[in-house]
């Protein structure tokens, strides 16, 4: 007996042994079909949503799980020297903007005084 048909016969078993146990030998031919199709739907919507979510959802639960053990590491200072630089260069940007139009109004202001 060649593994097919030994792999045949075990399905057939299991198959009959779950319609024993269930009643489904009962249903006439169309509640079988009926039957059939909504289990094959949940066990293959089943099993496409764990494939598709259950390693984010694993990899989900390591991060919380390392959270709770180790706890988590915030660099306080670097984040402070990045608000440092940040604020700095934004001040002399803002410095050189005054400066830029402060020239533009004092020319203005003496094109203005020379033509009164």
């Amino acid at each position: 007996m060649s593994i097919l048909e030994r792999f045949s016969k075990w399905l057939q078993l299991k198959v009959y042994q779950f319609e024993v146990t269930f009643s489904v030998y009962m249903f006439t031919p169309a509640e079988k079909l009926f039957f059939w199709s909504i289990l094959f739907l949940l066990f293959s919507l089943t099993f496409l949503a764990s494939v598709l979510y259950l390693p984010q959802h694993i990899a989900f639960l390591v991060q919380r799980f390392l959270f709770y053990l180790r706890g988590e590491n915030v660099d306080v200072v670097g984040l402070a020297k990045e608000a440092v630089a940040g604020l700095t260069t934004q001040a002399q940007t803002q410095t050189q903007t005054a400066a830029g139009a402060a020239v533009t109004v004092e020319k203005t202001v003496e094109a203005v005084v020379r033509e009164l």
